[in-house]
């Protein structure tokens, strides 16, 4: 099954049945208004939201209608709660590699994780607004809604509270970050909203390549139109996304809605050249990553962050290569800075 939001009907928008190639739609009033009503009621909603789609896939739904992705809000466009994890270890350790830092052995074990600003997410289609000078970035990563989550819920136990699966693009300042973090208390400023794919969908629409609780399909990164980046979701991911809920639920209870998500889709390669999607490698997940190995092999980096009107599109595609959650992409707006440029 698969759910969107339509940027209609108020600030949390319309909820909408999607077809399986994500061409036909059908609001859904009479079963929940919103995702989050979905969600708050899912044992009765879930069956029949499920009713709905098996009438779309048949043609016999008498009020479907054409769907836009440009047309949507993000699934939730605000959530109660947005955890971000740092799953993919690997995007650690080259970040650290690249400062001289370190790898303390309870990253391993225990996953970094922030909080992030969850009371509004960017549109799947909206512009990314910031100043040039605050090191704009992007971060393709994968993210699940979840159920309610009851406080020390166990790994093991964790991943059947996931009731949903989209992308998201967790949009960092990376230089806002060294002096946020210097202060000991974590990002804020650093964290602008994030942007979430059109579409989000129930694990079982994934078929063989959910397991684990792991994705493992290749996630898809475009920068303007060219291939930046094609990692496995499912490969090098540390921790699962039932370790990753367990951790943010040992203190408190998770409520219905809140997204979790696994941090940038980092996999291990060898150095610079070689991890390169022309010559073979699998690319990145994020230009701070490029920006390490460059770092380290050439003593700075090269690759800029983001500019004004930059566009970066985020995707995955099932083995026959349809579109699972349709397209994040969005393009910079750049803000002027002090001196009244929006440019580099």
């Amino acid at each position: 099954m698969k759910l969107a939001t339509l940027r209609q009907g108020g600030r949390d928008g319309t909820l909408v049945v999607v077809s399986g190639d994500l061409t036909r739609c059908q609001a859904v009033p009479d079963i929940a208004r919103t995702l989050q009503a979905a969600l708050d009621d899912w044992d009765v909603c879930a069956p029949r939201l499920r009713d709905v789609a098996t009438r779309i896939e048949a043609g016999a739904a008498r009020h479907a209608a054409p769907f836009d992705a440009a047309a949507c809000h993000a699934p939730l466009p605000r959530a109660y709660q947005w955890a971000d994890g740092s799953a993919y270890v690997n995007h650690v350790e080259l970040v650290r590699r690249a400062r001289n830092a370190g790898m303390p052995a309870s990253f391993y074990t225990d996953p970094l994780m922030y909080q992030g600003g969850s009371d509004g997410f960017i549109g799947p289609r909206d512009p990314i607004v910031a100043r040039v000078a605050w090191g704009i970035d992007f971060e393709a990563e994968v993210a699940v809604i979840t159920g309610d989550v009851p406080m020390g819920t166990p790994a093991r136990e964790a991943a059947r509270h996931i009731r949903l699966l989209m992308l998201v693009n967790d949009v960092s300042l990376r230089h806002l970050i060294p002096d946020e973090l210097a202060k000991g208390f974590g990002f804020f400023q650093s964290k602008p909203a994030s942007s979430f794919s059109p579409v989000a969908v129930t694990p079982d629409e994934l078929g063989d390549a959910w397991r684990d609780a792991k994705v493992h399909r290749p996630l898809v990164v475009h920068l303007q139109n060219t291939l930046f980046g094609q990692p496995d979701a499912g490969q090098d991911m540390t921790f699962d996304f039932g370790q990753l809920i367990a951790h943010a639920a040992k203190t408190r209870s998770l409520a219905a809605g809140t997204i979790v998500g696994s941090g940038t889709v980092s996999n291990k390669q060898g150095g610079l050249r070689s991890s390169k999607v022309e010559h073979g490698g699998v690319g990145y997940g994020c230009l701070a990553e490029v920006r390490t190995y460059e770092t380290i092999e050439q003593g700075e980096p090269a690759t800029p962050f983001l500019g004004d009107g930059d566009r970066v599109r985020i995707e995955m595609f099932d083995a026959a290569g349809h579109s699972i959650f349709g397209a994040i992409e969005n393009t910079v707006q750049a803000l002027a800075d002090a001196g009244g440029s929006a440019s580099t």
